[in-house]
């Protein structure tokens, strides 16, 4: 089964994107053994941490299923999630703080969350998949794939596995810090967390950083 079936593709400058092996394959043609997939779910929340998915995948890795982990519902997120711990040569997870993010910047600590994820796989990648960007500080073959979660395997797993524990995270900080709506909105921008921040101000995992940006906010 190819993944994605029964759901359109995306469209990118005209263009439809579907996940393949191609950029695996086009690695493993070059030399590279060991190929990991990273990708990061909450740079664009207003609170909780960055969450960065680091993901190597056998070419003989079932990818049933495995897409853009932002086309998929929860259960199948969760039972993919569960399958790629289970099936990969190695899967690992970074973080970035609430408290990092405000006091490096968010893209700063995007790339911590990032070198993190791939700092804690078991094994040593020797060439990296990520997307949209190259991760900074970092001395290992790196190629950027725009849309890559879209298009790589590798960096669809990651996102999966890192969306899966984000979510997983915001629903207990709901429990702690109840009304902002964070298990239905994850800690991003909707009506109900809006008007939260401006009747109760933020929490303790609120990013401060942001009034810089957004000073109505808070």
């Amino acid at each position: 089964m190819e993944a994605g079936r029964g759901r359109r593709p995306l469209v990118y400058k005209g263009e439809e994107l579907r996940c393949s092996w191609r950029f695996e394959e086009e690695a493993r043609a070059a030399g590279f053994r060991c190929i990991a997939g990273v990708d990061e779910v909450g740079r664009g929340a207003l609170c909780g941490p960055v969450v960065a998915g680091a993901v190597v995948l056998s070419d003989t890795f079932a990818t049933d299923g495995i897409d853009d982990s932002k086309r998929l519902t929860r259960k199948q997120r969760e039972r993919l999630a569960e399958g790629i711990r289970a099936g990969a040569r190695a899967a690992a997870i970074g973080f970035a703080e609430p408290w990092e993010i405000d006091r490096h910047n968010i893209l700063q600590a995007t790339h911590l969350a990032m070198r993190r994820a791939l700092e804690a796989l078991p094994c040593r990648p020797d060439h990296i998949l990520v997307d949209g960007f190259v991760i900074r500080e970092l001395e290992v073959s790196q190629r950027a794939v725009v849309k890559g979660d879209a298009l790589s395997y590798s960096i669809a797993a990651a996102s999966i596995v890192a969306k899966v524990r984000r979510d997983a995270i915001m629903q207990d900080w709901d429990q702690k810090c109840p009304g902002y709506g964070l298990a239905r909105n994850m800690g991003y921008g909707s009506r109900e967390h809006l008007e939260a921040l401006q009747q109760r101000g933020p929490s303790e995992i609120h990013r401060r950083s942001f009034t810089g940006t957004q000073p109505w906010l808070f």
